[in-house]
């Protein structure tokens, strides 16, 4: 399993929800987990994905999802688990 860990932060608005993780069904990218909130106006989500049915390289979900972070006015990151887990260890 190839899991990925997208973040999705900004002003809240409607349909962010359903506008990532529509374009992640598309993709075939399942989700394993998510958890958003939202304080103070501003929308916060995290989930965990398993990329590997996807038939799109990495890149260009990366681009994909960078494009759509700029249309609802949102920035959207992914990052591979491996690359994440070690950017954050203590």
């Amino acid at each position: 399993m190839k899991k990925c860990v997208i973040t999705v932060v900004g002003k809240d608005t409607v349909g962010i929800i359903a506008k990532v993780c529509t374009y992640l069904a598309a993709m075939k990218i399942n989700i394993l987990d998510i958890s958003q909130t939202i304080v103070s106006g501003y929308f916060n989500m995290m989930m965990i994905v398993d990329v590997t049915a996807s038939e799109k390289n990495y890149a260009d979900v990366i681009a994909d999802l960078d494009r759509i972070g700029e249309e609802i006015g949102v920035s959207i990151k992914c990052q591979r688990e491996e690359i994440f887990d070690r950017m954050h260890r203590i």
